[in-house]
């Protein structure tokens, strides 16, 4: 199913649009209440060691992906929960959240297509988008990169249903966390055996 590009009602996009400059308000401000003070990192790690670790993490995976623009270290929670809960239940909730927290890029787009009209690369994603949809969105969810943000910006913009976003950007997002958690878990040491060395 490739996006299509129909305008919703104009009460409907102001609506998106303030609720989705609250939500990276309260990310903003929640990232650096956590990110800029020692003892609070310290008490995240030991939250995640508790018994409501993975909830703590589901909740810590969606913020750090519900920034836009200011790049926040998922992926080192997963590596740091991983190492005192079950990889596979880590990487399940940690892809999870972190899936979540994109639909803030999804939502910016869907509120309106102005924001990505001067980005360069927008015309390549938009082709890509329109050729491969949620396929796209998958595989760039399932690697590591910089341009993920744009992707869901285009597939807002390009009104991919939100719940196929979703599906496609989990599915990536929880195998690249299941993978990390594991490697995490097992060590440097596996990696090594894995190469022979």
């Amino acid at each position: 199913m490739t996006p299509t590009s129909t305008v919703p009602p104009s009460q409907r996009l102001r609506a998106i649009q303030i609720f989705t400059v609250v939500i990276l308000i309260v990310a903003f401000a929640a990232t650096f209440f956590i990110l800029f003070d020692e003892q609070r990192r310290a008490q995240v790690e030991a939250l995640l060691a508790s018994p409501i670790g993975l909830v703590v993490l589901f909740f810590l995976a969606l913020l750090s992906n519900a920034t836009l623009i200011l790049p926040v270290p998922g992926l080192a929670l997963t590596i740091l929960a991983a190492t005192v809960a079950n990889p596979l239940a880590v990487g399940i909730v940690a892809g999870s959240g972190q899936a979540l927290g994109e639909m803030t890029g999804y939502l910016a787009g869907y509120s309106g297509q102005e924001l990505v009209d001067n980005v360069p690369r927008y015309g390549r994603m938009v082709d890509w988008m329109r050729r491969y949809g949620a396929l796209t969105i998958f595989v760039l969810a399932l690697i590591p990169n910089p341009i993920f943000d744009l992707a869901g910006v285009v597939a807002g913009a390009l009104r991919m249903p939100w719940w196929l976003y979703l599906l496609s950007a989990g599915a990536g997002k929880i195998i690249k966390n299941v993978a990390i958690a594991y490697a995490a878990s097992l060590g440097i040491d596996w990696l090594l055996q894995l190469y022979g060395k």
